[in-house]
């Protein structure tokens, strides 16, 4: 818990407001997290925060934005775009399951569109070297993000008004269920869209 100075008043930015607001969803879950919960873990009162961010929606807006740059980021893309949208669907699902009370919130919250396809700059630079055009590229990314969230929910979403369900004991399971999936997946792109520049875009 990020505790304000004897004496003196906790500076508050943007980024810090989102790091506590991450804590606070990852210990306690998405309906917690409230203003006014925030607002005690950083020591300070709710109506300070509106100083930063205007609402909750605005909050969690924050959080999805910081919580997928910080996949993207892990994920590094390089070699040709099949390996590297494999390693993209990696990083944003160990950072999915690295924060499972933020995989609903992914699953209805869209990322900001600019911030995404910045973020996102490096894998689309492979597709573009490989002869794929922007739109096909921009497709595949976006249906593997959809696989990502929705494989997520199904080995840590609990259904609304259940309860939390036990520490799963056969990650081994989902990791095969996983890898099986995105390799079908990544596979049939390769086969629609290929490498060949003159094929058209994968209609949407």
């Amino acid at each position: 818990m990020i505790q304000r100075g004897r004496g003196r008043p906790a500076v508050l930015t943007v980024e810090r407001i989102v790091d506590a607001a991450v804590e606070v969803l990852d210990a306690e879950g998405l309906d917690a997290l409230t203003m006014r919960r925030l607002g005690s873990h950083l020591g300070v009162a709710a109506m300070s925060l509106y100083r930063h961010v205007p609402n909750r929606d605005a909050l969690l807006a924050e959080i999805v934005n910081r919580l997928f740059a910080e996949a993207v980021t892990e994920s590094r893309p390089g070699g040709p775009w099949p390996e590297a949208l494999s390693g993209f669907a990696g990083a944003y699902r160990r950072m999915l399951l690295a924060h499972p009370h933020a995989v609903p919130l992914l699953a209805t919250h869209p990322v900001d569109v600019e911030l995404g396809l910045e973020l996102l700059g490096g894998l689309l630079d492979r597709f573009d070297e490989g002869g794929v055009p922007r739109e096909s590229a921009l497709t595949a990314v976006q249906s593997v993000g959809v696989y990502v969230l929705g494989h997520a929910l199904a080995q840590v979403g609990v259904p609304p008004g259940g309860e939390e369900p036990p520490p799963d004991t056969d990650q081994t399971f989902y990791d095969q269920w996983f890898d099986t999936g995105l390799r079908a997946m990544v596979s049939g792109f390769e086969r629609i869209i290929g490498c060949d520049p003159s094929k058209p875009p994968l209609s949407v």
